[in-house]
Formats: C-alpha cells, structure tokens, sequence
C-alpha cells in the first residue's frame, strides 16, 4: 500500500500529462507543485539474483520490476498528493532519480497539480 497521503482520493491516471496542457480542458485554477517519493534498497536476494542475471547479458529483468514497482507508487503518491490539494490533473508530469547511497535510491515523481474544466 502506498503511504504518505489519503488513499482515498486520487487524480486519474488519464488526467496527468507530461504537457502543459490536457486536450479538451482548459486549467481553471493552478494549486502548485505535487510529488511523490519513494526510497528504496535492494535486497540482499535481489542483488544476488541481479548479478546473476547479468552473466548471461539482456534484460536484468529482477531491477528492472524494482524500478517499475518503485517508479509507480511514486506516481500514485504525487497522484494522491495532488487531489489532497483539491486537483483533477496534473500536468508537466516528470521523474527523477537520485543514488543517496550505494544500493539506496530516491525516485520522485513530480508534476503541477491543476483543476480542469471541460473546454466549451
């Protein structure tokens, strides 16, 4: 489950763009900068598995399911954060990733939440 922020609401996931605008909709109202972080480490298991991985070349597919799960409930937070601010989209959405210290990394996903109306 992802914490941080009320479950119970969120942006949709059609509502979020990484424009500046979202066809058919026009931004009433701006209610400024949502993200939503998640701090991660490897397992033991996992990095083994990796390794492993690694041997035989491609796809390291055990990272690259950590990074999509991380990378996820990163979005949901944001998502999250954003309708606790009262928003229906987010838009400019982006990612960003920092290494705080070996085999521990911060992913970020971060957007500018709005409320849309449809356009006339």
């Amino acid at each position: 489950m992802v914490t941080g922020y009320s479950a119970s609401r969120s942006v949709s996931h059609n509502m979020v763009t990484t424009q500046f605008e979202i066809d058919g909709f026009h931004v009433t109202r701006t209610l400024g900068v949502v993200r939503g972080i998640v701090v991660r480490s490897r397992s033991i298991f996992g990095t083994i598995g990796a390794g492993l991985q690694t041997l035989v070349g491609g796809n390291i597919t055990l990272l690259t399911n950590l990074c999509e799960k991380t990378r996820q409930e990163a979005f949901e937070l944001m998502l999250q954060h954003a309708a606790e601010l009262g928003a229906n989209a987010v838009v400019g959405a982006r990612y960003d990733a920092t290494e705080i210290m070996q085999g521990v990394t911060e992913v970020l996903a971060y957007g500018t939440a709005v409320f849309v109306e449809p356009t006339k």
